[in-house]
C-alpha cells in the first residue's frame, strides 16, 4: 500500500542510485603498501634537496626557488600519508573523525595544484633562460621568483578552501570512508565546478608547458645547428632534459585524474551514469590518484636535473653502495669541487643559468 502512495520522483532517485560499492580486501593492501613507499621516497627525497638547496649558504636562483617550494609542498602532502596508510590497513575505515579527513583533502589538492603551478613555473623559467636569455636574468631575480611562489600558495589555497565545507565522510557496510566519490557525488554543482577547476588549474598549465616545451626544443636544436661548440658544455642539453621531465611528470601524474574527471562529469551533465559507470569511475578514480600522489617522488628527479650538486651527490652514493671500502666523501672535497666547477665557466649548485 505504501509503495502505491510513493512519491514518483523518489522512485526515479531510487532507480537511479547505486548502493556503495566495497573494494575487495586486496585493494586495501595493495593501496597500503604502495602509499608506505611513496612515503619513504618522498621524504628522503625532498628532505636531500632541501638540505643541498641550502647547504653552505649557497644563493639560489629563480629555478632553485621553485623547487623547493615544489619540496615544501610535496613534505606537507607526505604528513598526509600516514593517515591514508592507516585508512588502507584497516580496509577502507578511517578512525580519524570528518575533521581530519577533510583537512587530508584540503591538504590533497593544495599540493595538487600548487604542484602543477609550480612546475608550470619551472617551465617559464627554462623558457626566459634560454629562448629570453636577454631579458631572462631581469624577470628571474630570485626575489621576483619568491613573490610568485606566494601567489601560487594563495591560489591554491583559495580555491582548495571550499572543500573544508563538504562532508568528507560517509558510513559504508559498518566502515567510515574518506574522500571516496560517494560521500561528495550528491553536491548538486559537483559537476561545475570540477570543470571550472580542471580548465583552469589543469588545461591552462599544461597549455603553457606544452608552449615553453616546445620553444625551447626549437631554440636549442636551432642553437646546437648554428654553432655546435654552445652545446659541448652540456648545459643545453640539461635545460632541455629539464623541461622534458617536467612535461613527462606532468602527463604521467595529472594528465589521467584530469581527463578521467572530466569525461565522467560531462556525461554525468548529459545524463544520469549508470551503476556500472559509477564503479568503473571509482575503480580508475583510485588508480588515477596513485599516479597523481607519485610526484610528491617525482619532484627529486627534476631536482637531479636542476642541481648539480644532487647529481653530484647522487653519484657519489650510488660509487659507495657499490663499492663499501671507498672512504667517505669530505666535505673539503664538495667544496673544492664546487670551486673547480665555478672557475672553469660551470654552474654553481642549483644556478645553471648559463644554459
Amino acid at each position: 500500500m505504501a509503495s502505491s502512495t510513493a512519491d514518483p520522483s523518489s522512485l526515479v532517485h531510487h532507480t537511479n542510485s547505486c548502493l556503495p560499492h566495497h573494494p575487495p580486501r586486496v585493494a586495501s593492501v595493495m593501496l597500503s603498501l604502495f602509499y608506505t613507499a611513496l612515503l619513504i621516497f618522498a621524504v628522503l627525497g625532498n628532505i636531500l634537496a632541501l638540505r643541498l638547496a641550502y647547504q653552505k649558504d649557497k644563493k639560489i636562483n629563480s629555478t632553485g626557488v621553485f623547487l623547493v617550494h615544489l619540496s615544501v609542498s610535496d613534505l606537507l602532502f607526505a604528513l598526509t600519508l600516514p593517515g591514508k596508510i592507516t585508512y588502507f590497513l584497516l580496509d577502507f575505515n578511517w578512525p580519524f573523525g570528518e575533521g581530519l579527513c577533510r583537512l587530508t583533502a584540503f591538504i590533497f589538492f593544495v599540493n595538487t595544484y600548487s604542484g602543477i603551478y609550480l612546475m608550470t613555473c619551472v617551465s617559464v623559467d627554462r623558457y626566459l633562460a634560454v629562448v629570453r636569455a636577454q631579458q631572462g636574468p631581469r624577470l628571474r631575480e630570485p626575489g621576483r621568483a619568491q613573490l610568485i611562489c606566494a601567489a601560487v600558495w594563495v591560489l591554491a589555497t583559495l580555491q582548495t578552501a571550499p572543500l573544508l565545507g563538504f562532508t568528507m565522510t560517509m558510513r559504508v557496510a559498518g566502515r567510515l570512508t574518506c574522500m571516496e566519490y560517494d560521500s561528495v557525488q550528491r553536491v548538486f554543482t559537483l559537476p561545475v565546478m570540477v570543470l571550472v577547476t580542471s580548465s583552469l588549474s589543469f588545461c591552462g598549465p599544461v597549455v603553457i608547458i606544452l608552449f615553453c616545451y616546445v620553444k625551447i626544443a626549437v631554440k636549442l636544436c636551432r642553437t646546437a645547428r648554428d654553432n655546435p661548440l654552445t652545446s659541448r658544455g652540456g648545459h643545453h642539453r640539461r635545460a632541455c632534459l629539464l623541461t622534458l621531465v617536467v612535461l613527462v611528470a606532468v602527463a604521467v601524474c595529472f594528465v589521467p585524474y584530469h581527463l578521467h574527471v572530466i569525461q565522467f562529469m560531462v556525461t554525468k551533465m548529459l545524463r544520469q551514469p549508470t551503476c556500472s559507470e559509477q564503479r568503473a569511475f571509482k575503480l580508475c578514480l583510485q588508480l588515477t590518484v596513485c599516479l597523481m600522489n607519485l610526484n610528491c617522488s617525482i619532484d627529486p628527479i627534476v631536482y637531479f636535473f636542476a642541481s648539480s650538486r644532487y647529481r653530484k651527490w647522487l653519484r657519489h652514493f650510488l660509487k659507495l653502495k657499490a663499492s663499501p671500502s671507498s672512504p667517505s666523501f669530505p666535505q673539503g672535497k664538495a667544496s673544492s669541487e664546487t670551486q673547480s666547477i665555478n672557475q672553469t665557466g660551470g654552474s654553481s649548485p642549483l644556478e645553471e643559468n648559463e644554459v
